[in-house]
């Protein structure tokens, strides 16, 4: 999959260094060669949680049939 800027993804893994988990939500805001990409994610509030270098295999698009839920960063993740 080629990911462009500002594209929302759904991250496939966890991410426990950034406190993330497989399905949150973040936004590529740098594109590195084919695969790589910048991926910031943000809390509800807007502030940024994480900005992470991950491969397109890292991420998925969203889809039609996907779900947005919130979660606290304070849970353990």
């Amino acid at each position: 999959m080629t990911y462009k800027l500002l594209d929302t993804v759904v991250l496939r893994r966890d991410l426990p260094q950034y406190g993330l988990c497989q399905g949150d939500l973040g936004a590529v805001v740098q594109v590195c060669g084919s695969v790589d990409l910048e991926v910031e994610v943000v809390t509800a509030a807007g502030k940024t949680q994480a900005v992470a270098t991950l491969t397109s295999d890292d991420v998925r698009p969203i889809s039609d049939s996907d779900l947005i839920s919130v979660r606290s960063t304070t849970d353990g993740a």
